[in-house]
């Protein structure tokens, strides 16, 4: 039994030029078929925003600033560099209370309508 330690290996499949096989026959066509395609779906579409962001021109304080339509407009006056003084943050304590297009409204609340929005901050 010594003398097989010396005797080179038996040669593999990929030296015999079958190559390296490495698909599991076990689960037949399941796994095929689980993470195919499915044709009936159409088209593959672009799952981000159709038509891109809407995007409006805001004046807070005399500055033009761009901002997304429904955005916040604490997150607007943030990017902007205008300083809004909060406390609650949910809308009870009015601390954040603004001019925006002629009305009081709190900050922390109040979302960027589509349209013209001229805000003024106290």
């Amino acid at each position: 039994a010594w003398e097989y330690a010396f005797m080179p290996p038996p040669q593999s499949n990929i030296a015999r030029g079958r190559g390296l096989d490495t698909s599991l026959h076990l689960f037949g066509n399941a796994f095929k078929d689980a993470f195919s395609n499915d044709n009936s779906l159409g088209d593959k579409e672009n799952a981000g925003l159709k038509g891109g962001p809407k995007f409006n021109e805001v004046t807070i304080n005399g500055k033009p600033v761009k901002a997304v339509v429904n955005q916040k407009v604490s997150q607007v006056a943030n990017a902007a560099r205008v300083k809004i003084t909060y406390s609650c943050k949910k809308g009870d304590c009015g601390t954040c209370t603004i001019g925006m297009n002629g009305r009081m409204v709190k900050a922390c609340q109040e979302k960027i309508p589509a349209g013209k929005c001229t805000i003024e901050t106290f």
